[in-house]
């Protein structure tokens, strides 16, 4: 199956150019040479068929064509890392989402990081994520990151770079745990010769991290996970989290604030909330507080986190340390707060409200790709080297319009995987979005989503974009 795989001009994570295995993946390699065509396209169906009937799935709210529900596309070839490879990425991982959480706190309190002018001010405070009700400094219990999704690439030499950060309501995480399990149930044999590190305690973990943000260090808090509905693109994420916590999966419907305190709605009356993950974008959280409109949020629960009576996670305000602008400085808020070198380097990033750096881009559109700075899931942005005329004068246009809500960034060849696709093995891009735990003690969840772009050729993973999903094995000694 793999006779005529070629491996081209990228960094292939199981693949060396001499069409022989890397040392990793030897024993998966001899696994899938005597798998025939048949046996791929049947076990191959089974995976899909597995997700369907256990309803993994995602909206897409603007494709007439397919339908809004998707089952979540899965390959069965898995991103295998070796173990001393993920201990370096695990300390980057950690050390970087700590810098942001100080970097969070700190522009919320003294700000003394704008002060000592090492992040623009105006980037910050002009931001429209920077949430206003939480830079107040009688704000009892102030709580920022519970939960990072920070997605990492590789280039063509097998160097990893940190892509993005994702810290408002970083989704996926389900997918992390069920691709393992599919895997598992479909493709048994595959790990007889490896020793990959179980997902299990991790549950515990998250579980635990929550706790540990109760108000007032309270024993046993009552925890509460708050989701927009069924509706959402990402509810299987929100209701299976939930389920395998054994916390309340709640809507805004379903609480109340009285007297600056939060509680749920029981068949035996009012039950005190300690803690509230919530999935919910800042905008819909209070009405009181931010749009008035909102009908999924809690009237008055703002004001019972100020108070300190409940604690609300991820923190408000956090899109603006993910904003794709503030990104560029992320290393520079690592050397500031850790006093320490970046372990893992941002892809070079382009600030398009810099005249030199715009006149740069605009000069060299076709070889870059531009993004809008609150920009997610892929789309409205730019890929030079795909792009045709048109759609890059539009582009050109926009960013003259307002060049500050922009960012470029060089193409990047990202990795590739073999995938089974149409039937036989090609080579497909890949990213990895490991998930980082911020509790007393930080965690990283061994392996994260890996994403993968089903269509031949692309640069795009996301799911809503055609993207499907890979299990990620850790391997142990």
């Amino acid at each position: 199956m793999l006779r005529n795989y070629e491996v081209g001009h990228f960094f292939d994570e199981m693949m060396l150019e001499n069409d022989r295995p890397r040392s990793h993946y030897e024993q998966l390699y001899k696994q899938l040479a005597q798998f025939s065509n048949f046996e791929c396209r049947h076990r191959n169906e089974l995976a899909q068929q597995s997700f369907l009937r256990r309803g993994i799935s995602f909206t897409v709210y603007n494709d007439e064509k397919q339908g809004m529900e998707r089952t979540m596309p899965f390959d069965f070839v898995p991103n295998i890392i070796p173990q001393e490879e993920w201990c370096q990425l695990e300390a980057g991982l950690i050390q970087r989402v700590r810098a942001l959480n100080a970097f969070l706190q700190d522009i919320y309190t003294d700000q003394q990081i704008l002060h000592d002018e090492v992040v623009p001010r105006q980037l910050v405070v002009g931001s429209p994520y920077f949430c206003h009700p939480v830079a107040q400094k009688h704000f009892v219990n102030r709580n920022h990151i519970f939960l990072a999704g920070i997605d990492l690439i590789r280039d063509h030499q097998g160097k990893y770079f940190i892509l993005e950060d994702n810290l408002r309501n970083p989704s996926g995480l389900s997918y992390v745990f069920q691709n393992r399990y599919c895997m598992r149930k479909v493709f048994p044999e595959m790990f007889q010769h490896y020793a990959v590190r179980a997902l299990e305690k991790q549950f515990t973990y998250l579980l635990s991290a929550l706790e540990e943000f109760a108000p007032y260090h309270k024993k046993n808090p009552k925890i509460v996970l708050l989701t927009p509905g069924i509706y959402n693109s990402a509810y299987f994420d929100h209701s299976f989290l939930a389920q395998q916590m054994g916390i309340d999966l709640v809507e805004g419907r379903d609480l109340l604030v009285q007297d600056r305190k939060v509680y749920m709605k029981t068949t035996k009356g009012l039950k005190q909330v300690d803690v509230v993950y919530r999935r919910l974008d800042d905008d819909y959280l209070d009405p009181l507080e931010f749009r008035a409109d909102s009908m999924l949020g809690v009237a008055g629960l703002v004001d019972a986190n100020r108070a300190g009576n409940v604690s609300i996670l991820n923190g408000m305000g956090n899109g603006v340390a993910d904003d794709k602008a503030i990104y560029a400085y992320v290393p520079a808020m690592i050397r500031y707060y850790l006093n320490e070198a970046p372990m893992i380097d941002n892809v070079q990033t382009y600030l398009l409200s810099d005249p030199d750096e715009r006149q740069y881009v605009l000069e060299h559109l076709s070889e870059l790709v531009v993004k809008p700075v609150d920009g997610s899931g892929g789309y409205n942005m730019l890929i030079g080297p795909e792009a045709g005329e048109e759609e890059m004068e539009s582009f050109r246009q926009a960013i003259k319009r307002r060049p500050e809500a922009y960012i470029a960034q060089p193409t990047i060849s990202l990795s590739r995987i073999p995938t089974f696709v149409e039937d036989e093995f090609s080579g497909c891009h890949v990213d990895l979005r490991p998930f980082v735990i911020m509790g007393e003690k930080p965690r990283v969840i061994p392996g994260g989503l890996t994403r993968v772009a089903l269509k031949k050729g692309s640069l795009v993973v996301n799911s809503s974009q055609g993207g499907g999903g890979k299990d990620t094995w850790v391997l142990e000694k």
